[in-house]
């Protein structure tokens, strides 16, 4: 018996122990969840911004928020509305800070939006108002959360044919031998372009984007250059900027710039007669046809 009671309040003293640990491991993890959402919720105060939705924190619902926010800051710009236009500024920082990305785009995607944002809240907060920078600013803005909400089809694509149509400029003035023209034509493939990085970064490869990058700086060189080029050598920098600019619109090779459906066909009045005999000699056999089965089925 003694042996007995022994080995009972053994039992005993081993589970109390046991639970003690656990518990004491319990409060530890707790205590450490607690500090983390302290520490979250310290950056996020300090960043000036305050979560109201908890759905915002993760990447899918925190992109199309930004999306979202970032088509009405631009439709107020465009609208003259300084004051919501600001407060949607604010709010798209918001969005911004208390959102993970991680895994819609790349370190330099979200390098790239973070500066896009910035920069529009610059313009708004400039002494001096300048509505034309303002749109500039809210129209990168714009494309850079739409490519990262619309990865696959962002709204940066139909850029392509206003950089083709650039492109055939420079090159029909390199074939002119028109330094002038060419170096126009390149401005505004330029403009152009810096509108779209931002969003190009988000959702192309970093190769993709240094490539058109090193082209345009290139280019921009030879153009600023003051010694005479060639005209097979200007024809020659547009053929790469061709290149360049199809594999970063993921063009095929053979792929026409523009999608433009076909005209319908005119037909004269011979097609149109043509296709009347065509369609009575149809009706005539199938007629045939039917009196022939009809007369096999007739009682006799």
């Amino acid at each position: 018996m003694p042996c007995r009671r022994v080995f009972i309040l053994s039992g005993i003293m081993l589970c109390w122990l046991l639970a003690g640990i656990q518990g004491g491991r319990v409060q530890a993890a707790d205590a450490k969840d607690a500090a983390a959402s302290s520490g979250n919720a310290a950056y996020i105060e300090s960043a000036g911004a305050t979560v109201s939705d908890p759905a915002a924190l993760t990447g899918r619902s925190g992109a199309q928020r930004l999306d979202q926010a970032a088509e009405a800051l631009y439709g107020y710009v465009l609208e003259g509305d300084v004051i919501k236009a600001r407060q949607e500024s604010e709010q798209i920082s918001q969005i911004f800070i208390s959102s993970s990305f991680e895994g819609l785009t790349s370190v330099e995607g979200i390098n790239a939006l973070s500066a896009v944002i910035m920069d529009m809240k610059s313009a708004m907060a400039a002494v001096e108002a300048s509505p034309a920078k303002w749109e500039a600013a809210a129209a990168r803005l714009r494309l850079a959360a739409n490519s990262l909400n619309h990865p696959r089809q962002p709204m940066w694509l139909q850029y392509y044919k206003l950089v083709r149509e650039d492109l055939n400029d420079m090159e029909q003035s390199a074939a002119a031998n028109d330094l002038k023209s060419w170096k126009t034509a390149l401005g505004r493939l330029q403009s152009r372009y810096d509108n779209i990085r931002p969003a190009v970064i988000i959702s192309r490869t970093p190769e993709a984007v240094n490539a058109f990058d090193s082209w345009i700086s290139y280019a921009e060189g030879v153009a600023t250059s003051a010694q005479p080029v060639e005209r097979a050598r200007l024809l020659e920098i547009v053929s790469y900027g061709q290149e360049a600019a199809r594999v970063m619109f993921g063009k095929e090779r053979d792929e026409p710039a523009l999608s433009v459906p076909l005209a319908p066909q005119q037909y004269g009045a011979w097609g149109l007669m043509a296709g009347a005999f065509i369609l009575t000699v149809l009706a005539y056999a199938a007629y045939r046809k039917y009196r022939g089965q009809n007369g096999d089925w007739k009682a006799v």
